[in-house]
């Protein structure tokens, strides 16, 4: 596997990977799974057998964002991979925390490499999330 910062190439991959993992799996409307913020994001993708496998974006006020891995490699550490990538990348933009809404079954995930909740359960495209940060520096 090699995790990596996206290329333009990538990116109808990642886009094809989004809409599979919350469109088709999580029932995410179509229209809230792809925004403007695209277009001036970070995105990272892992890449097993030339195919784009996971995926997140790194927002320019340093939120994550979109993580998602196909279903059929879960459990591989392409999950880590991803995040390892848009941290690097947040720290080469100087960033001293970031922070993302992690879905509720993902919190134990997002413990183990550093992030704290700071909010309460709310909703987010009809699913549950809380707000978690990591500092950087």
């Amino acid at each position: 596997m090699i995790a990596r910062l996206a290329t333009a190439a990538d990116m109808p991959a990642v886009f094809a990977l989004r809409h599979e993992v919350f469109v088709v799996g999580q029932d995410v409307p179509e229209e809230l799974e792809r925004d403007e913020l695209d277009a001036v994001s970070d995105h990272a993708v892992a890449v097993v057998d030339d195919q784009v496998v996971g995926t997140g974006r790194l927002l320019p006020d340093g939120t994550i964002g979109r993580m998602a891995v196909s279903p059929a490699v879960r459990g591989q550490g392409i999950g880590a991979a991803v995040l390892t990538v848009l941290e690097e990348r947040a720290r080469e933009r100087g960033l001293a925390a970031i922070e993302l809404h992690a879905q509720v079954h993902a919190l134990g995930f997002y413990d183990r490499y550093g992030y704290v909740p700071f909010t309460e359960v709310y909703l987010e495209a009809g699913i549950e999330h809380r707000s978690m940060r990591k500092e950087l520096t």
